[in-house]
């Protein structure tokens, strides 16, 4: 069984052929998808995939480069769409992203993944986190916002091993996807050497970063095999024991209760 924790299937480039997707990704064993929002509009299409598909779960929450237009009313109706949809699973995906100039300015991204941590710990849901360039200031935030009471996932995680035992000990997840095939994927590989198998879950973030021999293509969550045979050798363990592992680990990540 599969869990993939990170999915973006309300994207427009599964507008063509969703539902076949999505019945493919079943047959090849994945059981539960995470649909996580990222903008106002993909908090609505999010809510909208996932109540037509029991395997799905919602994530809702505003991506940093998409804070700059934000408001406090906006920030409540997510809280209510949260609570009101039982199978809203997730605050995110949320955090701090310095790689594009033209990003809202990083005073106003904080501003907004300390309002969405508050809301997150009000709500009692664990968190998803978008990181990009902004490795600092997001442990600062972190940190000075005690998110380790809040819980959740670092995802795509691309810094280093010692950044990534920093938030192990803070008892959060990383999310590995298709990165860690890439050849110039070091930092990553290093990562799940270094990181136990119990804080790592599997991620796509399709229909981006497909894995190798995939890469540059539309992705999509039956790839994440050639993660997972990726993370095995890495770690020397077998295949089974990674699907079982990552997919209770992305029980526990999401506070779902399932009989295995």
């Amino acid at each position: 069984m599969i869990f993939d924790t990170h999915a973006h299937y309300d994207d427009g480039r599964f507008d063509e052929d969703r539902e076949t997707v999505l019945e493919k990704i079943r047959e090849a064993g994945v059981r539960h998808f995470v649909n996580v929002a990222s903008d106002l509009a993909s908090v609505d299409t999010t809510l909208e995939l996932v109540k037509a598909h029991e395997e799905a779960y919602a994530a809702l929450g505003i991506i940093p480069g998409e804070c700059g237009e934000l408001k406090e009313d906006d920030i409540v109706t997510i809280g209510e769409k949260t609570e009101s949809f039982n199978r809203a699973v997730a605050i995110g995906e949320i955090g701090l992203d310095y790689y594009w100039e033209d990003n809202p300015p990083k005073d106003i991204q904080k501003k907004w993944f300390v309002r969405q941590l508050d809301l997150a710990r009000q709500l009692r849901k664990p968190v998803i986190i978008h990181s990009r360039s902004a490795a600092a200031d997001t442990l600062e935030v972190m940190k000075a916002e005690d998110a380790g009471k809040i819980g959740g996932v670092i995802h795509c995680f691309s810094y280093s091993a010692e950044l990534a035992a920093e938030y192990v000990k803070m008892g959060f997840f990383l999310g590995i996807g298709g990165v860690l095939t890439f050849k110039n994927a070091k930092k990553t590989v290093e990562v799940v050497r270094n990181t136990p198998l119990e804080n790592l879950v599997l991620e796509t973030d399709c229909p981006y970063l497909a894995p190798v021999p995939h890469r540059g293509e539309r992705n999509s969550s039956d790839l994440l095999t050639f993660v997972a045979e990726a993370i095995s050798e890495i770690k020397g363990v077998s295949l089974e024991e990674v699907y079982k592992r990552t997919y209770e680990n992305a029980l526990r990540l999401y506070r779902i209760e399932e009989q295995i």
